[in-house]
């Protein structure tokens, strides 16, 4: 009799908030809530011309440019 594979245990989630019509036009922005073990630790906001970071329990925002997030990705995932 096969045995059953245990499902993973899922230690993260992300909650979306969508207030688009159409992310070309400026204002617009996609925000995502990150979770851990149900504690939130950041939300990134995607509009149009940047990406937000803001931390789990910070009150300043760390806004990136595309180019400024591409440079920052690039030098983590592959030591540029």
């Amino acid at each position: 009799m096969p045995t059953k594979k245990k499902q993973p245990v899922r230690k993260h989630r992300v909650t979306a908030q969508v207030q688009i019509l159409d992310l070309t036009k400026a204002g617009s922005s996609m925000e995502f809530g990150i979770y851990a073990s149900e504690e939130k630790i950041g939300t990134i906001i995607i509009g149009r011309g940047s990406l937000t970071w803001r931390g789990g329990r910070r009150q300043k925002d760390r806004r990136l440019t595309w180019s400024q997030f591409a440079e920052l990705m690039d030098r983590h995932a592959y030591g540029e």
